[in-house]
């Protein structure tokens, strides 16, 4: 696994690591509040980040675009904006991270499914 299927992998995983420490944080303080922060980190970073990844992988020349690094930009600054968002969020501070973040999300999901058809093979008869 090289180039942007590589990062967005790596990415992944240093996600899930996060959200991992983050849900054994919550168990042992008994405060679950941010479960929410949890499951969109998991969600996001590890599940959607990963599949990301694997398909530029399966399908390298989709990751050989310039597209794929713009992705991957606008992929990666969504999830950060959207987590810290979501907390603030809870805390009640203020909504603005987490809508700017869900839009940016929405967005790279919208590239990724145009990047998708792009690079689409035809049907063999």
């Amino acid at each position: 696994m090289r180039g942007i299927a590589f990062l967005f992998f790596v990415s992944a995983v240093i996600y899930v690591l996060a959200g991992m420490i983050l849900g054994i944080e919550m168990s042992a303080s008994q405060d679950h509040s941010f479960a929410p922060v949890h499951a969109h980190l998991n969600l996001i970073g590890w599940v959607t980040m990963g599949m990301f990844g694997i398909y530029y992988h399966l399908v390298p020349e989709a990751g050989e675009s310039g597209l794929a690094k713009v992705h991957f930009a606008i992929a990666t600054i969504g999830l950060w904006l959207i987590v810290p968002g979501i907390a603030l969020a809870i805390r009640e501070v203020t909504e603005v991270l987490a809508i700017a973040g869900s839009f940016l999300t929405v967005l790279s999901l919208a590239l990724f499914l145009f990047i998708v058809f792009k690079t689409r093979k035809p049907a063999i008869a």
